[in-house]
């Protein structure tokens, strides 16, 4: 196939025709029609119809002119098809194979055409190879007649082989372009649309390879203008006007991509006015909606494409108004947005300005567009509106900015909020174009920030982060950084007083988050932020109602702070403008900061973490808060930061961590060495008091540490005056604010207490001493709680003060002064009118049980390893088992209980110690007060019943202190029997919760007395064997948890049996065995109990066999049928174990000992001990086979007459069948078979 010479010039006839005077039209139309003929139109490329005009039509036709050898030539075609010039196809087939063969079933009408052709495209898109002369020419022959196809042709198929054709058009540019010239006809029958469609096709792929042919083609859609008729035809040609057009548009932009030289821009205008000329005139009133769309698209590419030339700018402005009208006039106004884009985007290529009045008609049109609410725009057709304010903003940025900045003061809400989306979408492209123009849209912003709409403070915020987010050089920004603080305050304020609809509490929450999400998101990497930010932001870390913004606050700060650490110097010297509103920032003194931020690091976890932050926040900024502080915080945030990982808020030691907290700030404080400051310090803590809700954790943190800093501060009279203005000014009806009076007296009591002790006992003399006027004003202030508050405050403040006093100096002070005080207040409170009365304030109970326990506590301190003496103690012990015994004993309304025993446990370490008779009698006293206490299960609300659960489990821990504490006055085994005996009687109760108390008690006694069984320096365990019979039945109690306390009874026995022997006892058998005493199963339980007996009972000693067996016995006749099987299974294999070691006949005695027989009366005769009686007892006829060991009718009378005293259950005690030890033969040899 001959290929077309390169191409110099081109577009001769058009640029003639257009030089040609009026009349010559129909001239040029002859010509056109001559070339057509003669098929000869790679002339028109070469210019050579200069002088053609001169010369008549059928000249033209005949000349030698049109036979050059640069003309093209249509690949030819064999008179077969193309069938004869086939190679043999190859063993895999090539893309030129695959074409030819879709070309056959083409030809042969095999199989849908359609699908035919989209698969031949698809075969096409594939391949950059070029195909051979004869197969290009079949599949251009092919897809050109199909396209052309008038009738017989669905309209699928020549969509298909139009598509085919812009595909071969990819490697056959020429050859499809030389097909489709040769359709265009000047003259005659208007050329088939699918002609039209296909060079539109041609032009949007290939546009800069169409160029050379733009004249000719343009020209040639002139010629045919006249001759549209229908409204399909109006279409293609349309289609052909806008996509030449912007193909002439690319190639303007692009020209050094082309390989030929560039062409004037004049040549191309001129080519495109006649066609716009006609359109305008013509076209622009048709009616149908796909024309209307048609013609918008062509109008809005030759718009663009004009306004390269200055001559027809006027014509193209003239036309914006209809351009913009046809939003009102058509029904898909994307197309509208689509074709007033693209003239937009010509209008920045060719660099003119554009007049005001129709910068205002662009902007209103688009600005309606989008603030429209009864328009539902996709979310495409809303981004290409925004993009044309963005294409208006790049010609005339300030113009833009006035016109969105006018409609911000608009009335309408919605005109507003697209007037600010607007201005964010402006932000990134100033800020790409080096941001000179921020500052202008910030300002246009900052007229809004006090608008009460909703939505408008919303899109505020939005734009905010998006300008945070770019570069930022001005200072101007901070009002937008401080409106989102202030947002989020507003937002939290309605929030919190509740009276708001889900709607609106759902609207302030989202506001909150974007407030939140802005300030996470902020890059301080971004240039100029550090100077934008620091230190200004440090002003929003104080307040409280920011506090919800603390974390990404923090992390803020944090950045900055290191950013500026890493700089250094670098910086260079600040602008005015950044110093200037540096100084106009409220930033919070040091010792605000390091208050607030200590204070909220106490809830480490609360607020999503606020805690954790500020202590970060700390970590980041020792040198805004005083420089000597750097290198001790360098070791002990880490630590505190350490403490915290892995502790969630319910495992967390809130009372260690405050602790902490606390010697951290102490710590700080010595370090500072600042009379000034630490004063400082302790002013800003006081002013934060109000931060914080009452009865948070922060603020009874804060509270302690006032206490810290007047503690650590060395100037008493500031001292004095603190804590004076803290005792006058608490409110005593409030408990947080009492509470909080005394952890500042407590603190201040460290290094200051003397004065802390005068104080209260001032103010407490004072307060006794005021005049109270009138009988009825002390009844009301009695009843209103203020004297007892303020008696109830006092009596704390006084222990607090003990417990934080140095040891040296409490001694000499607390009988006569702290306890003196506290009686002092609590009789007071109890008095009315001078008269006492017994009080049933549960509060000034509680007060006075917990300072003597405070008091104790800090005494026992004070003394150190020795016991300190204080003389009050039964006076003290008397009280407080008198408040015991008058709690109720069928309910646990209050602590009281609970704390009382803990607080008789810490009083009785202190000297004189009592009597072992008068701690019996208190270990009775307790028990009674705790045993009788229903179940938990016997209440019949639930959550109450959770409640009574949690108290009896708090009072049993309670109790367990207390008898660890009387253990410990008289650390003997006598005087833990006894303890044993006390507790024995609620063993033997016939309620079930009852003997699980009993058995929790005697597990903890035990544990207690196992730690302290070396300290005693026993060599042996005497209550071993009568401790095990006593507790053994128990394994086999209905209730799982006494089978479980029982068991761990067992267990401290046999450890402690264990320190007595060399060899140690097996201890680690006994666990599992214990775990196994839980499982519901019965004969689970006796064979975990069987197995225990076996292990426990061999190491009995033999001088312990009859307290054993006489243990066993009573809990054989004193307890239910299943514990006194367990009992008599526990007897029997100690005596199979054990009883060879026994001799059969005791030193004195002259003959056996005689029993009486079960179904004998009291009077019957006694008859020997002989195993093959009918009627003899299980362990008698075991025990009749052994022989008793002479030691034990020496300490106890003998076994034998032991087993005859208690082989009948005592007359006045009821015990069931299953009790009584002696069976008949039928049951003995069950009970053995049992076993």
């Amino acid at each position: 196939m001959l290929q077309p010479p390169k191409r110099r010039r081109w577009g001769g006839l058009a640029r003639q025709a257009s030089l040609e005077p009026e009349g010559s039209h129909e001239k040029v139309k002859n010509v056109v029609v001559a070339l057509s003929a003669s098929c000869c139109l790679g002339c028109l490329c070469r210019g050579r119809v200069k002088g053609l005009l001169q010369r008549p039509p059928e000249a033209i036709a005949s000349s030698s002119l049109f036979t050059c050898g640069g003309c093209w030539s249509r690949p030819r075609v064999a008179e077969d098809g193309g069938r004869a010039a086939e190679s043999v196809p190859a063993a895999v087939p090539t893309s030129a194979d695959l074409v030819t063969s879709l070309c056959n079933r083409l030809q042969d009408e095999e199989g849908d055409r359609a699908e035919t052709y989209r698969e031949l495209e698809r075969v096409l898109q594939a391949e950059d190879g070029r195909l051979q002369s004869a197969v290009l020419g079949r599949a251009i022959a092919a897809a050109s007649r199909d396209m052309r196809a008038a009738q017989g042709v669905t309209e699928g198929v020549r969509t298909a082989a139009s598509d085919v054709l812009v595909a071969l058009a990819r490697s056959h540019f020429d050859s499809v372009m030389y097909e489709l010239q040769c359709h265009l006809r000047a003259l005659g029958e208007i050329s088939e649309d699918f002609v039209f469609v296909t060079l539109g096709k041609l032009a949007s792929s290939y546009a800069l390879r169409c160029v050379p042919f733009v004249g000719m083609t343009l020209f040639a859609v002139l010629t045919m203008l006249s001759q549209v008729g229908s409204s399909r035809t109006l279409r293609a040609v349309c289609g052909v006007l806008e996509q030449w057009s912007k193909a002439v548009n690319t190639y303007l932009r692009d020209w050094e991509k082309c390989p030929f030289p560039r062409m004037g821009q004049a040549q191309f205008c001129s080519s495109v006015h006649p066609l716009f000329c006609h359109v305008v005139g013509s076209w622009l009133g048709c009616e149908e909606e796909e024309v209307k769309q048609a013609v918008l698209g062509a109008m809005a590419a030759m718009m663009g494409l004009l306004l390269h030339e200055e001559e027809h700018r006027e014509q193209v402005w003239a036309q914006l108004p209809w351009l913009l009208g046809q939003y009102q006039q058509v029904q898909d106004t994307f197309r509208v947005t689509k074709g007033l884009s693209y003239f937009l985007e010509t209008l920045g290529e060719v660099k003119i300005l554009i007049p005001k009045d129709k910068l205002q008609a662009i902007g209103t049109a688009v600005h309606s567009q989008l603030s429209d609410e009864s328009k539902q725009h996709s979310g495409d057709h809303r981004s290409e509106l925004t993009y044309c304010v963005l294409l208006l903003a790049r010609v005339c940025p300030e113009d833009t900015v006035a016109f969105l900045r006018s409609q911000l003061g608009s009335g309408s809400e919605a005109a507003r909020v697209v007037s600010l989306e607007l201005l964010r979408a402006l932000v990134r492209s100033a800020a790409a174009e080096g941001g000179q123009r921020l500052p202008l849209l910030v300002q246009a912003v900052r007229s809004v920030l006090r608008d009460p709409s909703r939505k408008v403070a919303r899109a505020v915020l939005r734009f905010t982060k998006e300008l945070l987010s770019c570069s930022v050089q001005s200072c101007s920004a901070w009002d937008l950084v401080a409106h989102v603080f202030a947002t989020f305050s507003q937002a939290s304020g309605r929030l919190a007083q509740g009276n708001l609809s889900r709607a609106e509490a759902q609207e302030a929450t989202d506001l909150q988050a974007l407030c939140l999400d802005i300030l996470g998101s902020v890059d301080v990497s971004v240039r100029g932020m550090t100077k934008l930010l620091w230190p200004r932001l440090l002003q929003y870390v104080v307040p409280a109602q920011y506090t919800g913004t603390l974390v990404p606050l923090s992390q803020c700060l944090r950045e900055l702070a290191e950013r500026r650490q890493r700089a250094g110097d670098e910086e260079g010297e600040e602008e005015a403008d950044v110093v200037a509103s540096r100084e106009r920032a409220k930033l919070p003194t040091p010792q605000a900061l390091l208050a607030r931020l200590l204070v909220l690091a106490a809830a480490p976890h609360a607020g999503g973490g606020c805690g954790v932050a500020a202590l970060r926040l700390l970590q980041a900024l020792p040198g805004a808060i005083h420089g000597a502080v750097g290198m001790v915080w360098a070791v002990k945030i880490p630590f505190l930061l350490q403490y915290l990982e892995g502790k969630s808020e319910s495992c967390l030691d809130s009372a260690e961590w405050e602790r902490l907290l606390l010697k951290f700030l102490r710590t700080s404080l010595e370090t500072i060495e600042s009379q000034a400051w630490t004063m400082g310090l302790s002013f800003e803590l006081s002013q934060q008091k109000g931060s914080y809700p009452r009865l948070s954790r922060e603020q009874a943190f804060l509270y302690k540490a006032i206490g810290v800093s007047l503690a650590v501060c060395p100037h008493v009279p500031y001292v004095r005056a603190e804590v004076k203005k803290h005792l006058l000014r608490t409110n005593y009806l409030e408990a947080s604010e009492r509470e909080g009076m005394i952890c500042v007296v407590g603190g201040s009591a460290e290094s200051h207490f003397h004065l802390a002790l005068d104080l209260v006992q001032e103010f407490g003399s004072s307060m006794e001493e005021r005049p109270v006027s009138g009988v009825f004003k002390r009844l009301k202030e009695y009843h209103q709680g203020k004297r007892a508050g303020t008696h109830m405050a006092l009596m704390l403040a006084y222990s607090r003060i003990a417990l934080c006093a140095p040891r040296e100096q409490l001694l000499a002070r607390v009988e006569s002064d702290i306890v003196r005080g506290i009686l002092q207040h609590y009789r007071a409170s109890c008095q009315v009118l001078g008269f006492t009365i017994s009080t049933k304030d549960v509060q000034l109970k509680l007060t006075l049980v917990r300072s003597v326990a405070e008091v104790s506590r800090a005494m026992q301190g004070a003394g150190g390893s020795h016991r300190v003496e204080l003389s009050s103690k039964r006076e003290l012990l008397g009280i407080l088992l008198g408040l015991v015994k008058e709690e109720p004993r069928d309910c646990l309304a209050s602590p009281l209980r609970q704390e009382a025993f803990l607080a008789l446990g810490h009083l009785s370490k202190l000297k004189p110690s009592l009597s072992r008779e008068e701690n019996r009698d208190l270990l009775d006293q307790c028990l009674q007060s705790a045993m009788p206490l229903p179940a938990p299960e016997q209440v019949e609300e639930e959550g109450a019943a959770a409640a009574d659960a949690l108290r009896v489990q708090q009072t049993m821990a309670a109790l367990g202190e207390l008898v660890t504490a009387l253990l410990e006055e008289d650390l003997t085994s006598g005087w833990c029997a006894e303890m044993l005996h006390v507790l024995e009687y609620w063993l033997t109760s016939a309620k079930e919760w009852e003997r699980e108390r009993a058995l929790q008690a005697c597990a903890q006694l035990l544990g207690a007395y196992e730690e302290r069984f070396e300290r005693m320096g026993e060599k042996s365990f005497e209550l071993f064997g009568s401790m095990v019979g006593l507790l053994a039945p128990f394994v086999c109690d209905s209730p799982a948890a006494s089978r479980q306390r029982a068991g761990a009874c067992l267990g401290h026995l046999l450890r402690i049996r264990g320190k007595t022997l060399d060899s140690g006892a097996e201890e680690d058998e006994v666990q599992p065995l214990c775990q196994r005493l839980s499982a519901p199963d019965a004969e689970a339980q006796l064979q975990a109990s069987s197995r225990l007996a076996k292990i426990i009972c061999k190491y009995i000693p033999e001088a312990q066999a009859t307290d054993f067996i006489s243990a066993a016995l009573d809990r054989m006749l004193s307890v239910r049928s299943a514990c006194a099987q367990a009992a008599g299974e526990w007897l029997v294999t100690f005596l199979e174990k054990c009883g060879g070691q026994l001799s059969t006949k005791v030193p004195g005695a002259k003959e056996p000992p005689l029993v009486r027989s079960a179904e004998g009366s009291a009077e019957s005769e006694c008859r020997q001990l002989n195993p093959g009686a009918a009627l003899r007892p299980v362990t008698l006829t075991l025990l009749g086979q052994t022989q008793l060991a002479p030691t034990t009718e020496a300490k106890k009378g003998g076994c034998g007459k032991l087993l005859a005293s208690r082989a009948l259950p005592r007359e006045e005690q009821d015990v069931d069948a299953g009790g009584f030890f002696l069976l008949t033969p039928g049951a003995a040899s069950g009970f053995l078979h049992a076993r």
